[in-house]
């Protein structure tokens, strides 16, 4: 009998949401969908691509709405990688309802094309140290979290943070003048389709009437009941949201390489993942 907790479990899907609009990223998005801008040489998107194929992942659902043709032509049916090939699909959300559905609905349309643990990334962050490590989905299936979530050190842009952080690795729902530190969500993370689901949300698998849905009051009402686990994550992050935050990923250093952020400050303490 094989062990539930060992690293060895078997791969699961990844869905990398690829569907806004880049409104503060404009006049860059008007005709470029915000995760195809070159970061460092390459499309943004292609770093999380990249780093599922060298975890072992096999397959991944793109959501897409903005331009989302761009994308499906960019990267086709196959992405390639010295790792191994990682099969892409599509939930293209502008020809099915005509806009975006925000991050829940878009989760729900998809779940038909996923399993019932998948791991969840925005295509327009850029976190290229992150692993996406095959012993944590393994650690996560074992729980009874509906979720696990990726905290980062609150950046400038964004000083109060989402989430709480407890020392028995918990996401804390925490009321703005609560004691205590708050973290910012990275956008990534491991969901059980459960969450999509009720007593959680009025959602259903595949979102037939294209609900718009975002995910921030599914996991609060989740955190409440100690539902969603959490890491904090110190490697380098960039939520590339503004052309600023953009061209300073892509600024040569003296060494002819780009300049990574420096604006997350150092953290008081760090859970284990």
């Amino acid at each position: 009998m094989s062990d539930p907790t060992s690293p060895s479990t078997a791969p699961i899907p990844a869905l990398l949401l690829a569907a806004g609009r880049g409104e503060r990223m404009r006049p860059l998005t008007d005709h470029t969908p915000k995760p195809l801008l070159q970061v460092q040489g390459q499309p943004l998107l292609q770093w999380h691509l990249q780093a599922l194929a060298q975890a072992g992942c096999s397959q991944a659902v793109i959501n897409t709405a903005w331009l989302g043709e761009q994308i499906q032509r960019h990267f086709g049916h196959q992405f390639a990688s010295p790792h191994g090939p990682v099969a892409l699909r599509y939930s293209d959300e502008a020809a099915d309802f005509g806009r975006a559905l925000e991050t829940a609905g878009g989760m729900a349309r998809a779940l038909p094309q996923l399993g019932p643990v998948f791991w969840l990334a925005a295509g327009d962050v850029f976190a290229p140290d992150f692993v996406f490590s095959p012993a944590a989905v393994a650690r996560f299936q074992a729980s009874q979290a509906l979720a696990h979530l990726w905290l980062v050190p609150n950046p400038a842009h964004h000083p109060h943070g989402d989430f709480g952080l407890s020392e028995q690795g918990l996401a804390l729902n925490l009321p703005p003048d609560a004691p205590g530190p708050r973290y910012t969500y990275s956008t990534i993370g491991l969901f059980r389709a459960e969450l999509l689901a009720a007593p959680w949300t009025e959602l259903t698998a595949g979102n037939p009437s294209g609900a718009v849905a975002p995910l921030a009051p599914l996991l609060r009402r989740a955190m409440d009941q100690g539902r969603v686990s959490a890491s904090l994550y110190t490697g380098r992050w960039t939520d590339v949201g503004t052309p600023e935050r953009l061209a300073e990923l892509n600024r040569p250093t003296d060494s002819g390489t780009s300049a990574a952020p420096t604006d997350l400050p150092t953290p008081p303490h760090q859970a284990a993942p």
